[in-house]
């Protein structure tokens, strides 16, 4: 994608569960985008490795968790993303996910960057949290250097003291000078990393206000993760957005993007 393409919606929930929820939340997802004319690409991580606690739920695993992304792929012909932690992996990711996505911690993994841009596949990368906007360009270099496929870099916020992430909203034009697709993770910016002690807290209730905001600000797309229930996921439950508020913000950030691009 470029950054004069149409905005689009990265969504799902943070990590799969399970086939069923992730297919019911994939086609939840898909209706509310095609009703508004929206692309969507949809993302959900088979393997959480960053986890704050040994006892965390990370995911089914690569093997199980591919499965159920190419089976929702097939079944909704929807592009599907998800993160990789090691380089053993990415081959493997690559035969079934459309976008690879680099997570923040690892943004700076010259090798593994190195091993996602080689696939051919295109790759996002979340800016790592202690990242000025400006590093990024040394990061698309290096895709650069192995690849003519353009990444998208992902803005998820940036540390503020212990346990907190403040958005500067600058970052969005300072990063879409690199010609870049920039897309704005609401929902991880309003985590709190590990607020909760043995696991991260946050604070959905922002996330909504953070992403027109982004919009407002010019972002090519919006990263948000939903659940049918949050309070009961199994992952990232305090940032994520219940599905049933998605159809209302979806219409307000279109609504934004048409206002914003004329």
């Amino acid at each position: 994608m470029k950054t004069d393409s149409p905005f689009f919606l990265v969504s799902g929930p943070c990590v799969i569960e399970d086939e069923a929820l992730t297919l019911h939340i994939a086609t939840q997802l898909k209706t509310h985008a095609d009703r508004l004319g929206i692309p969507l690409i949809f993302k959900a991580s088979y393997d959480k490795a960053n986890r704050t606690a040994i006892t965390a739920y990370r995911g089914p695993g690569l093997r199980e968790g591919l499965r159920v992304l190419a089976k929702v792929k097939a079944a909704l012909n929807v592009p599907v993303l998800s993160d990789v932690h090691r380089i053993s992996e990415v081959d493997a990711a690559a035969d079934v996910l459309d976008i690879i996505q680099i997570p923040a911690f690892l943004c700076r993994q010259t090798d593994l960057i190195l091993a996602a841009a080689k696939t051919g596949k295109p790759v996002n990368v979340k800016k790592g949290q202690f990242l000025a906007p400006w590093d990024v360009v040394n990061i698309i270099q290096k895709i650069g250097s192995v690849s003519s496929v353009q990444p998208m870099i992902t803005e998820r916020g940036v540390m503020f003291g212990y346990n907190n992430l403040v958005v500067d909203f600058r970052s969005i034009p300072i990063m879409q000078r690199t010609g870049c697709p920039v897309i704005f993770d609401a929902t991880h910016s309003v985590q709190l990393p590990g607020g909760a002690g043995d696991r991260s807290d946050g604070q959905r209730d922002f996330a909504p206000l953070l992403a027109r905001a982004a919009v407002a600000a010019g972002a090519d797309g919006v990263f948000l993760e939903v659940h049918q229930d949050p309070d009961q996921a199994l992952c990232d439950g305090p940032n994520s957005l219940p599905l049933s508020q998605l159809p209302g913000l979806l219409g307000q950030l279109k609504a934004i993007h048409s206002a914003v691009t004329g």
